[in-house]
């Protein structure tokens, strides 16, 4: 909501993930204390590989939001532990149960019903399901690739280098900004900034706890719960946002109260 808050009041979302991405790097550089190994150069695209998803990952996101249809990006986006399900079990050592397998499909479809809109035209839907979908393949392979490399490094060697590396490549959004960081409205830099550091705070503790533990696919199943807070959020605190997604008609809500039971149900089979 506070990155919302600070496009509609100036901030660009290109300045919104620069912002975001070197935060994220300063606070992922926090991780150099807990140590591992550094296995050589020869291993250092690795990290670098991993950046690049990323990076563009998050163009293909902001894209599709910003000249797509919202409502038809985010559920799509949403496919993302259907597919982090299937790179864990084709490129790991640690195949995906029918278990889970039941419980990302649960959360693919609660993510789908919890970002159910009150419908009107949808402008450009191949571009939106497109793209979303692109970055939701990218963001899947950015987790099991996490899973994969970590372990020879340690999560305090590489995922500080991998944010190093992230906010070099962001350097190149810098073409995109609609004027300067100096030029971004003043009412809008303190949302800008929220927004930056909870992002920063949410990548850090969900992508190391991969990189410590593994087991992407759970942890994406559990992480969809952040769209039941977002309707949580929205319904008890949007209007301090702006927002106007509270006032949406009592059809969209049942939607969205049959999505959150469905991803509490596939959150319950993951921690069980």
């Amino acid at each position: 909501m506070y990155a919302k808050r600070s496009s509609d009041l100036g901030g660009g979302i290109w300045q919104n993930s620069f912002a975001a991405n070197i935060i994220t790097s300063i606070l992922f550089s926090s991780l150099w204390v807990l140590g591992g190994e550094f296995p050589g150069w020869s291993q250092i695209y690795q990290p670098a590989l991993v950046a690049i998803l990323f990076i563009v990952s998050q163009a293909l996101m902001f894209l599709s939001l910003d000249k797509g249809d919202v409502s038809i990006a985010t559920p799509v986006l949403g496919t993302k532990i259907i597919v982090v399900a299937g790179f864990q079990t084709v490129l790991t050592d640690d195949p995906v149960s029918s278990k889970l397998w039941m419980a990302a499909l649960l959360a693919t479809l609660a993510v789908v019903l919890l970002n159910s809109s009150a419908g009107g035209e949808h402008r450009k839907v191949g571009f939106t399901i497109v793209t979303s979908f692109l970055c939701g393949v990218g963001f899947a392979l950015f987790d099991v690739l996490v899973q994969t490399f970590s372990p020879n490094w340690g999560a305090g060697r590489f995922l500080p280098i991998l944010f190093f590396f992230v906010a070099f490549f962001s350097l190149g959004f810098i073409p995109f900004f609609k004027g300067s960081i100096a030029g971004i409205p003043k009412e809008a830099r303190r949302p800008m900034t929220l927004a930056a550091l909870f992002m920063g705070v949410q990548a850090l503790t969900v992508v190391y706890a991969i990189a410590a533990f593994g087991r992407a696919t759970e942890m994406n199943v559990v992480y969809a719960s952040r769209g039941l807070w977002s309707v949580i959020a929205v319904w008890l605190v949007g209007h301090w946002f702006h927002s106007r997604e509270h006032a949406l008609d009592k059809r969209v809500f049942q939607r969205r109260l049959l999505g959150a039971s469905l991803l509490m149900v596939a959150i319950v089979i993951v921690l069980t």
